[in-house]
């Protein structure tokens, strides 16, 4: 037990330290296609991590459970969302195309 709880206290601290350099990031970086991936890439793996420290800290059925649900939640809408803020970026001319290495919506 001492060693799950070092172990889970370890992903709690790392999961919100990463989830912070997201939001520093979303506040610093300049321009969409850089914070889309400093909200998305660094917050799902924080998030993940403070889910599986919880999991380590509590170890009831009920409570890894509702943590599974949060955390299926989290990967299945992180992405979807961070398409669709690029793809808006997109259309409305906010992004900077001479960033793009490929772009595959320049024919539409």
């Amino acid at each position: 037990m001492l060693i799950a709880d070092w172990l889970g206290g370890f992903c709690l601290l790392a999961g919100a330290l990463l989830s912070l350099v997201a939001g520093i990031g979303v506040l610093r970086f300049p321009d969409v296609l850089a914070r889309m991936h400093a909200a998305t890439k660094p917050q799902v793996l924080g998030v993940l991590l403070l889910l599986i420290g919880l999991a380590l800290r509590l170890r009831t059925p009920s409570d890894l459970g509702m943590i599974a649900l949060v955390a299926v939640f989290q990967l299945a809408t992180a992405p979807v969302a961070a398409q669709m803020i690029g793809r808006a970026a997109y259309r409305s001319g906010r992004i900077d195309r001479e960033l793009l290495d490929v772009d595959e919506l320049s024919g539409r």
